[in-house]
């Protein structure tokens, strides 16, 4: 099992951030696919089709999100996001724990090109 940990800036305020990671019809928006998710510690999500599926485990409102991330192992990937507040908006700490070995390369390359890299241009798109 790996580890990751990166970071992105965004130009927008920590809650704006926040809202477009738990909110539902914007993930659909900034997605572009089905996605389920309901802001309650405990609750089982899905994103991108069913691509990613989890269960939300922490919330801190504009801060914090803990989610487990289900890879058919024993053990959940654990993804922490933290939100900073920046001069030039959001800065997001991603830490991911428990990546299996063979999903490890995927994983990094889907936060940089697809994950975060939709986030940001839907928020380009918005400012």
């Amino acid at each position: 099992m790996k580890e990751l940990k990166k970071y992105f800036l965004l130009p927008v305020e920590p809650e704006m951030v926040y809202a477009a990671l738990t909110r539902e019809a914007t993930i659909q928006l900034w997605t572009g696919a089905h996605a389920t998710m309901q802001a309650e510690v405990g609750t089982e999500f899905s994103m991108w089709d069913d691509d990613i599926v989890g269960k939300i485990l922490e919330l801190d409102p504009g801060k914090k999100i803990v989610q487990a991330w289900y890879f058919g192992e024993e053990e959940d990937s654990i993804v922490t996001i933290v939100l900073h507040p920046h001069k030039k908006g959001t800065s997001i700490e991603v830490r991911q724990t428990g990546i299996p070995d063979e999903h490890f390369e995927n994983i990094e390359e889907g936060w940089d090109e697809v994950y975060m890299a939709s986030l940001i241009d839907f928020f380009d798109e918005e400012v």
